[in-house]
């Protein structure tokens, strides 16, 4: 009961703090700038709570519920835990429905006026005390359903389920949600769905008439092209995959070392390359004329050449899926299948490529979805031929300024990535595709039929050379005066990008790119831990706990995956940019955005590998006394450095190179890498482009070294002690199913 106790007394003052020691409002400069600490009890923008009342008189609720959680701690028993239940349940409710319902004008739906009168004075967003306040009534709830015995009745295990999924609710759940209401919502808050059904029937969005020689509406030209780019990048990934596992093919280390390039390339950096190849003033089409006389055309500039650029990009995602696959299909079963005298060519298209259903899905789902939220390919190449991604961004920064047919664009991206999703669910479940088990499996992989191998080769091998060739533009673009006009090399780009120089004995980052540059290593070196810790933490709960609506859980935080990056944005703005919780344009919504955007990577990463743990080390631990967080700090957390690992390294590296959503989010004080260089190209300065993407690209190499450095290897084996007598080695029984 002390335990219980104590972590009471802990929240209730936290709640105290909230109340009186911070600012209940948001503050225009930011609660970083502590300017507001010497005005807290004197200026209303920056009071506390109780400061508050007069003016906003409604705060006496949440002052009261937390007083009513108070005194209901002082009580005996189980009443006193079901009282607290009601009151932090009810004090989450308040804070929620006032934060909604009061506007900085007054109320802010028209039936509540016209239900309670005009109020006098609204009142801004949500501020530190508020949120605060918010949490202690979570933590608050959770510790009474610890003393119901919920979960073993472990406080820590219950708080951590109760704030990761309040924490998936406003940023996952409710971004989409409010995206939804903005579609079919006027001006002053009252339904409108005039604007939905006007845009859901816009010709220009559906229109078919491509099929008479026409052009067809933007929905099913970007199905088209995702479901191009993903056949496209699925084939090239299993030919590369087949070819690294069933072909005598030379320098197969360096054909995998391609494939981590485009994780770390910021993701127009390859449209851009295409253009110095491919352009009107490019390297081939200026060898052509030349040659040949072949007058230079826009043919790159379109759905072709966005295409090219996005099977460039998701080839290596595809192979990275599918190479594990194409290893895990078992050698027992191909040699059984040749045993049966079926030749080379029946025992792969009946028995190893059958087996590879699971690969073949996910890789052409990852490319699909992927196709669908790429936003810096389109932007470089689209030209006229715009993309759902495309369009949705100019709906909302363009001369349109048209949130509702925003909406609807991102409604219908997010039904065609859903829906492919559930295909490929429905494909592949109540399958079984384990080839892996517990018994020795020798022998080797059979070689592909010669006339495939042939096939194999002859996509492998031109556009491994033709990937080479983009990479390699993108190193020399950065040292090339003037694409097209002048030749000479220069360092030019990289000095006016990234010059520093000293004035009156002071360092000056006087680059055009520095401001960016570091406020992007800021923002992903915050978000990255932030990302791993979340998504760890959430795979612990999912693989160690069993509590109700586990399955669901885990389903709402994988949303956020298939959500595409231009819905994540769109959804961010529109969610965040008024009352209760106002962060458009601040750090927080972008860190909050690549937390909760990348966190599904780290979940999966850490159910696989705490997956491989033996239970019996968690519950020896707690056997010895133990709490289940130091289990966690000092048994798993050690024990899972390569998912750590993995986790800190994609987090960062995507903060980094991320744009379909960061183009919505960044403002003129916190400028992404990725968005500052759009706008380069946009101005056409090209070399200053590929300059700073390249300084990236190495930045980022040196940062994931880094971070593999700091995080170590895991260590599973003691020293040796000599024994008397050798003991027979023991195999472990393993099952491994491939994912569906």
């Amino acid at each position: 009961m002390n335990s219980h106790n104590r972590r009471l007394t802990g929240a209730l003052l936290l709640g105290a703090v909230a109340l009186t020691l911070l600012p209940w409002y948001s503050l225009e400069a930011g609660f970083f700038d502590t300017g507001w600490i010497l005005s807290l009890w004197r200026d209303e923008a920056s009071a506390p709570a109780l400061w508050q009342l007069g003016a906003h008189p409604w705060l006496g609720g949440a002052l009261a519920l937390w007083l009513l959680c108070g005194l209901s701690g002082l009580l005996p028993g189980r009443q006193r835990s079901a009282l607290l239940l009601l009151f932090s349940a009810l004090g989450v409710l308040f804070l929620v429905i006032e934060g909604h319902a009061i506007g900085y004008s007054g109320w802010s739906w028209l039936w509540l006026e016209n239900q309670f009168g005009t109020l006098e004075q609204g009142q801004p967003a949500m501020g530190a005390g508020a949120i605060l306040l918010l949490t202690t009534f979570l933590l608050l709830f959770a510790f009474a359903l610890a003393e119901r015995g919920v979960l073993r009745g472990d406080a820590f295990v219950v708080a951590a389920l109760v704030l990761i999924t309040a924490l998936v609710s406003v940023f996952v759940l409710y971004p989409v949600l409010s995206m939804f209401v903005v579609s079919v919502q006027d001006v002053d808050g009252s339904f409108q769905p005039d604007g939905l059904l006007a845009n859901l029937q816009d010709p220009s969005i559906w229109s078919l008439s491509c099929l008479a020689g026409g052009s067809c509406g933007t929905a099913w030209r970007t199905l088209w092209l995702a479901l191009m780019t993903a056949t496209g990048s699925t084939l090239l990934g299993l030919a590369f995959a087949l070819a690294a596992t069933r072909t005598p093919l030379p320098c197969k280390k360096a054909l995998r070392m391609l494939t981590i390039l485009p994780i770390i390339t910021p993701p127009f950096v390859i449209g851009l390359a295409l253009i110095l190849l491919f352009g009107r003033s490019g390297v081939v089409t200026e060898h052509l004329a030349a040659l040949f006389g072949i007058e230079p055309g826009r043919w790159l500039y379109g759905l072709t050449g966005i295409w090219i650029a996005q099977v460039l990009s998701f080839t290596p995602i595809a192979f990275l899926v599918l190479i594990g696959v194409a290893e895990g299909v078992s050698p027992s079963l191909e040699e059984a299948s040749q045993t049966l005298r079926a030749d080379r060519w029946r025992t792969f298209s009946r028995v190893s490529l059958p087996l590879m259903a699971p690969g073949l899905a996910n890789a052409f789902l990852i490319s699909f979805i992927e196709s669908m939220a790429d936003f810096g390919n389109p932007m470089v190449l689209g030209g006229s031929h715009g993309v759902l991604s495309t369009e949705i961004f100019f709906s909302v920064v363009g001369a349109q300024n048209d949130p509702s047919r925003a909406a609807v664009l991102a409604m219908i991206l997010l039904c065609f990535t859903l829906a492919a999703f559930v295909l490929q669910r429905l494909w592949l479940g109540g399958k079984n595709f384990a080839t892996v088990t517990g018994k020795g499996d020798g022998g080797q992989h059979s070689q592909l039929p010669p006339l495939l191998r042939g096939g194999v080769y002859g996509l492998v091998i031109p556009w491994g050379l033709f990937t080479l060739v983009v990479y390699g533009m993108i190193l020399v673009g950065g040292f090339v005066q003037s694409w097209g006009l002048n030749s000479a090399l220069t360092v030019e780009h990289y000095v006016r990008a990234f010059r520093v120089s000293i004035s009156d004995g002071h360092l000056l980052w006087s680059g055009v790119a520095w401001n960016s540059f570091w406020t992007t290593l800021e923002i992903a070196l915050i978000a990255a831990p932030l990302t791993a810790i979340v998504g760890l933490l959430t795979a612990w709960l999912i693989v160690r706990q069993k509590f109700a609506g586990r399955q669901t859980f885990e389903f709402l935080l994988m949303l956020s995956f298939a959500i595409p990056g231009t819905v994540i944005g769109v959804s961010y703005v529109m969610a965040y940019n008024l009352p209760p919780l106002e962060i458009t344009g601040t750090a927080m919504i972008l860190i909050a955005c690549f937390v909760f955007r990348n966190m599904p990577v780290g979940v999966r990463g850490g159910i696989a590998a705490m997956s491989q743990l033996d239970k019996s080390l968690d519950e020896a631990s707690l056997t010895l006394g133990a709490s289940s967080f130091r289990t966690l700090r000092k048994v798993v957390l050690p024990l899972l450095k390569p998912a750590i690992s993995a986790a800190l390294v994609y987090a960062f590296v995507r903060a980094i190179t991320s744009i379909s959503a960061v183009i919505f989010l960044v403002s003129a004080q916190y400028n992404m890498a990725t968005s500052y260089i759009v706008g380069l190209v946009e101005n056409g300065e090209y070399g200053v482009a590929i300059a700073y993407s390249t300084v990236l690209i190495f930045v980022m190499l040196l940062i994931i070294g880094l971070f593999q450095w700091l995080v170590g290897e895991r260590r599973l084996r003691r020293a040796a002690r000599p024994v008397d007598v050798a003991a027979p080695p023991i195999t472990p029984s393993l099952t491994q199913e491939s994912a569906v």
